[in-house]
């Protein structure tokens, strides 16, 4: 009688036991799709965040561009988490340029949210990269300090 109680636990063990492994097998690719789900919603604020910034970047430079030198106003931008860099202007010409370009870091690969200017903008916002509030100052200036033969928009943090 004893072998017989013995034998009926174990049985009763090894049938637990299967239930719930089909049930982890189950349970499990649901929660790495809700995970994978949740990750791509925060990509996709985060980039609404950068878009919402950039073009207040490109409001304000354009309105103190159109103003001339020695035209200036501070705006608060905020920062989404995720931006790795911000490039104001375009590489290849000394700085100068008419773009303003926020890459964003995700689990799949980076992103680039990118916003154009009508006037010339430089500036040096690469410091800026952790989530947060930050004023930057944008000036109208004569001779650009990245190309003193043109004139642009200039931004700059404000520390």
């Amino acid at each position: 009688m004893l072998g017989h109680n013995l034998k009926f636990r174990l049985q009763s063990s090894l049938e637990l036991l299967i239930t719930l492994s089909f049930g982890l097998a189950i349970l499990l690719p649901i929660v790495i799709i809700a995970f994978i789900q949740v990750s791509n919603s925060n990509t996709s604020l985060s980039s609404v965040e950068a878009q919402q910034a950039a073009s207040k970047l490109s409001s304000v430079a354009t309105l103190v561009g159109s103003e001339g030198a020695p035209a200036k106003q501070l705006v608060q931008i905020n920062i989404p988490p995720g931006v790795e860099s911000i490039y104001i202007g375009n590489t290849m010409t000394n700085g100068v340029g008419h773009v303003i370009i926020f890459k964003l870091a995700s689990v799949v690969n980076a992103s680039y949210i990118t916003t154009y200017t009508p006037v010339n903008v430089s500036g040096n916002l690469g410091g800026i990269t952790s989530q947060g509030t930050y004023l930057v100052n944008v000036s109208a200036q004569t001779q650009c300090p990245g190309n003193p033969t043109v004139s642009c928009v200039y931004m700059q943090p404000v520390v």
